[in-house]
């Protein structure tokens, strides 16, 4: 009788071994087979979800019954969702239901135009470029702005992180946040002693961030020395206004290495061989050195630069209309002896 019990028992605890570890295999074991990103847009539908997530587990089947089984099949979450390897099927229901998505690193560069950074921003979001665009103009309208390009200021070059479905509103108010941060009460004093408006301090910092190849040990002496020649009223000639000018008449598709003198008589306003005094805008996003290099720049007495053959990326300074034809003659032999056209 006894030995019976004991095969009874043994069997039960057998059948409960059994359906345990199903169990457990079912909703903890491993079922991620490789690391990868999920994406989930909004108005997904479930089947379209089960396609997404198949390629990364082994078992879809009890994927399904967890999901179905904690109602993810009805409640779900739009995201980009990183999926580990070895993680089970619970963990991945609640992540997806919860709405816990990986960020993504975007990088803020020295882009030309809004349009242009839009370009590349909006690939690592669920948006298309057009209406990322087109809500951006919106923003900048309610803000008084003619379109999304007047909102060039607002943004620094850095790396960020967002969401996959990170809406223009939400990216917008991120760098709104920033920009207002950084305007402190003591750069606003600055802002008041410099006699420039907003609009200039950011279009001069371009200028500095892009003359200087975005190095700060050189930002203040290129500050100070355009900063020199507004004040004496002459025409800033800078080279990068020039490229941008023809830049944005060819929508940024023509790549200039040399500056010729062909180009310096390019009609635009932002072309300052062309025309006297500050640009309208910004050639480019800044970074806040730029701008601090404006608002505290070195006190000399430099109204010229040339790019230094033997310093790669830095330039000569001087005061010498003379020594400045010199300076220039050894950088132009440079380029022709390395054939840079």
């Amino acid at each position: 009788m006894k030995k019976a019990i004991l095969i009874i028992v043994l069997i039960i605890l057998a059948v409960a071994g059994f359906f345990g570890l199903k169990f457990y295999n079912k909703y903890y074991g491993n079922n991620v087979s490789k690391d990868g990103y999920v994406l989930i847009p909004h108005g997904a539908k479930f089947n379209q979800i089960l396609d997404s997530i198949a390629p990364y587990i082994d078992n879809k089947e009890s994927f399904l019954e967890v999901a179905k089984d904690k109602n993810m099949d009805e409640f779900f979450k739009p995201g980009r969702y990183h999926f580990t390897k070895g993680a089970n099927n619970t963990s991945l229901v609640n992540m997806i239901k919860a709405g816990n998505q990986s960020e993504n690193s975007f990088r803020i560069g020295d882009f030309g135009d809004i349009y242009q950074m839009v370009g590349k921003v909006s690939k690592k979001t669920e948006l298309d470029s057009l209406k990322f665009v087109n809500d951006l103009d919106k923003i900048a309208a309610e803000k008084g702005y003619k379109n999304a390009e007047d909102l060039k200021k607002f943004f620094f070059i850095d790396t960020y992180n967002f969401f996959w479905t990170v809406t223009p509103q939400e990216f917008f108010k991120k760098f709104e946040d920033q920009y207002n941060e950084f305007w402190t009460s003591e750069r606003k004093a600055k802002e008041q002693q410099s006699g420039l408006t907003r609009e200039q301090i950011y279009a001069l910092a371009s200028i500095v961030y892009k003359e200087s190849g975005g190095k700060p040990d050189e930002m203040k002496t290129i500050a100070g020395l355009y900063l020199n020649r507004f004040k004496k009223g002459m025409k800033l000639q800078s080279d990068p206004t020039v490229i941008y000018a023809i830049n944005k008449q060819t929508n940024f598709k023509e790549s200039i290495k040399r500056v010729l003198y062909k180009h310096l008589k390019t009609p635009s306003p932002y072309n300052t061989y062309a025309n006297a005094g500050i640009p309208p805008g910004p050639i480019c996003v800044v970074d806040k050195n730029s701008v601090d290099a404006v608002l505290s720049p070195d006190q000399n007495n430099y109204i010229f630069m040339c790019a230094d053959p033997a310093k790669f990326g830095y330039h000569k300074f001087t005061d010498s209309a003379e020594q400045h034809v010199i300076n220039a003659k050894a950088y132009q032999d440079w380029l022709n002896s390395k054939n840079i056209k």
